[in-house]
């Protein structure tokens, strides 16, 4: 595995869109708040196209690494570019990218869908003549045309979700950032804005989500990053993180304790043995020519009752790779 590296480039924006200058460059990045060190030379490239996941358990930096990206903290060392300018001497030119979907919606729920959407056309310098049309097409891309003068404080969580999120597009970004776009929503909802998240890759923007729900970031993102204490642990594809840090699970259940399990862990390419009664949980670096010998070995001991071969999930790698589950 490969953590991705950018050459030094001068400040403000390199090339055109057609250069394809990564969407996200950060580069030994660090942010200290007094003696704590939130983000620890961290170094990530992200492509333009891509939806990227980052991951982490609360305090792992992710929240102050994103504060940094979109221009609110400055960091202490290091450099961050978005689409080629440099954060800190371009902020004007990155907020006019960056569309941005915070866990707390920060919608005007006494106003409706329509005078929020119009708040922020004005916000963001969308010409009068546009505004309207770009309002009108949004709203019925996140489906609530028919409730666009209902008051927002009368919508569901889901409701609320897709208005942010056509919200944060009304402008035309190229990098859309969602901190955990379905926290606290239905399936039928979370499902719904997985779609349109997918949507967005078509149309060639960047997304890039935090999320607690490994669910998601298998099934939306391209890549994933784990950061923990503020370093870099894995960057991969999900199933590159699977293959790499997982290897196959097998599963027995046995009539009897196994009382042999030091002969199975010696096995070539065993990687860790669990043993809980009559239960045991083997993870491996292959299944080609170690589970016969698995077999073999616990069959001498006990009736083999079920036997099952399986990929480990995320949550399985997460907690191999940080120590800690990422959702408590």
């Amino acid at each position: 595995m490969k953590v991705a590296h950018s050459d030094e480039a001068v400040p403000g924006p390199l090339g055109n869109a057609s250069d394809k200058v990564p969407a996200i460059e950060i580069q030994d990045l660090c942010k200290t708040f007094g003696k704590f060190q939130a983000v620890d030379h961290l170094t990530l490239t992200v492509q333009q196209g891509e939806i990227f996941g980052l991951l982490g358990p609360n305090g792992s930096g992710k929240t102050t690494t994103i504060n940094m990206i979109s221009g609110l903290t400055v960091p202490t060392s290091g450099s961050v570019r978005v689409h080629g300018y440099d954060v800190r001497h371009s902020a004007r030119e990155v907020r006019q990218i960056l569309g941005a979907v915070p866990q707390e919606t920060a919608l005007y729920e006494e106003l409706s869908a329509w005078a929020n959407m119009d708040f922020h056309a004005d916000l963001f310098g969308i010409p009068p003549r546009e505004k309207k049309q770009r309002i009108n097409a949004m709203l019925e891309i996140v489906q609530l045309t028919d409730r666009k003068n209902s008051r927002v404080g009368t919508f569901s969580g889901g409701m609320k979700r897709r208005l942010a999120l056509g919200r944060a597009l009304l402008h035309d970004p190229k990098l859309i950032y969602l901190d955990e776009p379905t926290l606290g929503i239905d399936v039928q909802a979370r499902r719904a804005i997985w779609d349109y998240i997918l949507q967005l890759r078509s149309q060639g923007k960047t997304v890039l989500i935090t999320t607690n729900y490994l669910e998601e970031a298998q099934a939306l993102c391209d890549r994933l990053a784990i950061i923990d204490h503020g370093k870099l642990i894995a960057v991969d594809t999900p199933q590159h993180l699977k293959q790499s840090y997982g290897g196959s699970v097998v599963e027995l259940e046995t009539a009897d304790a196994i009382s042999e399990v030091a002969k199975i862990q010696a096995l070539e390419g065993i990687k860790e043995v669990k043993q809980e009664n009559t239960h045991l949980t083997i993870t491996t670096q292959g299944t080609g020519n170690i589970v016969p010998q698995i077999i073999n070995i616990v069959s001498q001991e006990s009736e083999i009752r079920a036997i099952t071969i399986r990929e480990p999930d995320l949550d399985e790698i997460f907690l191999r790779l940080t120590g800690t589950a990422l959702r408590d």
